[in-house]
């Protein structure tokens, strides 16, 4: 099946930097796929260029293997990382103002039920919460019926419960086979949603798959978590992990469980406080570029 965009050798220069390096991807048609990196890294000159709103210094942007155009423009839904909203009025008479704007529609209903708005639809848009005002958008991005949507960071500063509320939202939308790009600095929030992923850095694309293939290639291990001040000292020189110090934790990064278990119980540490998970892309991200992701 054709993708439904493909970006070849994509650059994007200002004056004095180069935001998107010569990047090379494609997004199939029907699929979650995300740009992850922090700020800075060019996701969001990406999902610009990709969404027509800048033009690329050099390079190609085909939808449906064509170059972007009307046809886009009509299919195409989009919920910007910041977006002014008009002040007296209600969050009905604003999705009806956006709903007459586009000759292709999708059932207004639809949508108010789609984005859980029902008991919103009276309300001044001055008068929303994050979470609200982010639903809202997210109302307005879909009034017509795109074949592909983009969000470019829908869920920065909302609180953890908030940003679940919205990962609900979007998972319903999947649903609906609608192609979503997705840009964000959330490495969970691309785990949960995410079918297809490219982690980029400084403009360049480090890695790129479905983020279990990221994980199953780069690791085998997974890391042992518990309080610094339960670390015996000084451990073995065979002592099979290598230790990473984070604030008041340690981390015990290993491929041997059992081993390190095993030496802990020996030296009289409590295993009450100890906890194992497995690697995430946040970890993958540490190793490949030697940076905590922060937004």
């Amino acid at each position: 099946m054709q993708p439904i965009i493909e970006a070849t050798q994509l650059i994007k220069k200002y004056t004095d930097v180069t935001a998107v390096d010569g990047i090379n991807f494609s997004v199939p048609t029907g699929c979650c796929f995300g740009l992850l990196g922090p700020n800075g890294a060019g996701k969001s000159t990406t999902i610009e260029l990709l969404e027509g709103l800048i033009t690329p210094t050099s390079g190609s942007i085909l939808y449906k293997g064509k170059p972007i155009g009307a046809q886009f423009r009509q299919e195409a839904g989009i919920q910007f990382q910041s977006t002014a909203l008009q002040d007296f009025i209600t969050v009905g008479e604003t999705l009806a103002l956006f709903h007459r704007l586009y000759e292709r529609q999708m059932d207004l209903q639809q949508v108010i039920e789609l984005c859980d708005l029902q008991d919103l639809l009276k309300r001044d848009n001055r008068k929303l919460s994050g979470g609200q005002r982010q639903r809202l958008l997210l109302a307005i991005a879909l009034v017509n019926d795109p074949e592909i949507l983009f969000l470019d960071e829908p869920t920065t500063g909302l609180d953890p419960q908030a940003r679940r509320n919205f990962w609900e939202l979007i998972s319903r939308i999947k649903k609906a086979n609608k192609t979503i790009l997705l840009t964000t600095h959330y490495m969970e929030e691309a785990a949960i949603l995410c079918d297809e992923l490219i982690i980029m850095d400084s403009g360049k694309i480090i890695a790129e798959g479905t983020p279990d293939n990221l994980l199953d290639h780069h690791f085998n291990d997974v890391i042992i978590q518990l309080p610094s001040e339960l670390l015996p000292d000084p451990l073995p020189d065979a002592f099979p992990a290598q230790l990473l110090h984070r604030d008041d934790l340690v981390e015990l990064t290993t491929d041997q469980v059992d081993g390190v278990i095993n030496e802990l119980v020996q030296r009289g540490v409590p295993l009450q406080q100890l906890r194992i998970r497995s690697r995430t892309l946040e970890d993958l991200f540490l190793q490949l570029t030697g940076k905590e992701l922060r937004s």
